[in-house]
């Protein structure tokens, strides 16, 4: 990390977390922050579920909710980018404060409760951005809605001829019983929805499901064999945790959803039992906790064939992702491997 990015970084510390937020975006799409470009190599290419990815290093939604810096995001360094979520209707979200920073765990706690401006104005953007690599969208529900199954599809119906792909988030805690669409009936019911939403574009795009990392082993079982039987392309594995085990920091009883390093492991065991359990017939994503290219590692020996990142920005900065991407690709080649796709996998039996 460069001494201005660290001095930068210290001075938004100093600030409410949410307004920090918001200002390192608009300072990213002002053009006020440096840009490493595509970051690749023939080891770090990657197909993901038809998608060219220049690395397998994605940022992870919620942290551009709004589109609002995705041009200055796919020049980042990142493989691949994800925003949002969006909901059909605009929606304030929960009331403030509900973001806080742990800075003893190098983690995160959000209640934002699918804050957005609504799948209309976040389409709009999206189809204005100038874009590198591919990007997708999170689709959410509204909180007042009578039928939240039916919001995802309806997201992707507007947004989706501005996507590259779409991500079904039925895991954030953060929305009240939105959780309860991750069980087997309801899953494949709305699944079914937004796949025939897909199915109506004009060109259309892989869809992923975003779950929990607080699914029993009984619950996994299910989700996984609804994803198979969906024709859905892809899981992400995972959101963020009501777990608060081992934190060390003040604001660790703040309700809402839980991020970075603590939830590291938590994360990886449940991808690596996914991974078991699709048998490699699903690509999967790798999230929660990457904060290092030794932690993107063990994501994909554990099964991911790409992964992404958010939190671990907060403390290390955006210098940070193409940091990891290039220790990856150095760590890929010092195992021999010439491909991220000859790697995934092959350290799964480590976490079951």
């Amino acid at each position: 990390m460069r001494l201005v990015e660290r001095a930068g970084l210290a001075a938004l510390h100093r600030l409410d977390p949410e307004t920090a937020h918001g200002l390192s975006l608009r300072a990213l799409a002002a053009g006020l922050v440096p840009l490493p470009g595509a970051v690749t190599s023939p080891r770090l290419a990657t197909l993901l579920a038809g998608l060219d990815l220049p690395n397998p290093v994605g940022l992870a939604a919620g942290y551009d909710k709004n589109a609002e810096a995705v041009g200055p995001l796919t020049r980042a360094g990142f493989g691949f980018v994800e925003v949002g979520a969006a909901t059909p209707l605009p929606q304030p979200g929960n009331s403030r404060p509900r973001l806080f920073r742990l800075p003893e765990d190098r983690a995160v706690i959000n209640r934002f409760g699918f804050n957005n401006d609504g799948a209309e104005a976040i389409a709009a953007r999206l189809a204005r951005a100038d874009r590198r690599v591919p990007v997708g969208l999170n689709l959410g529900a509204n909180k007042t809605s009578e039928d939240r199954a039916a919001d995802f599809a309806r997201v992707l119906a507007i947004a989706g001829p501005h996507v590259d792909f779409a991500t079904v988030n039925v895991s954030s805690p953060n929305t009240e019983r939105l959780r309860e669409l991750q069980g087997k009936a309801a899953l494949a019911a709305l699944l079914a929805g937004v796949l025939a939403a897909r199915d109506g574009l004009a060109r259309p795009v892989p869809v992923f499901l975003k779950i929990a990392p607080d699914l029993t082993e009984a619950e996994l079982e299910d989700v996984a064999g609804v994803a198979l039987a969906s024709g859905i392309d892809g899981i992400i594995a995972t959101n963020t945790t009501l777990a608060r085990d081992g934190l060390k920091s003040r604001r660790r009883t703040e309700a809402g959803g839980l991020s970075g390093v603590p939830l590291f492991a938590r994360s990886t065991r449940v991808l690596a039992r996914l991974s078991l359990l699709t048998g490699g017939r699903l690509p999967l994503i790798g999230v929660g906790g990457i904060a290092s290219a030794e932690d993107a590692w063990q994501k994909i020996r554990a099964g991911a064939s790409a992964v992404q990142l958010y939190t671990a920005m907060v403390y290390g900065g955006l210098s940070l992702v193409a940091e990891i991407t290039r220790g990856l690709d150095a760590r890929l080649a010092r195992e021999g491997f010439a491909t991220v796709a000859d790697a995934v996998g092959t350290g799964r039996e480590d976490w079951l």
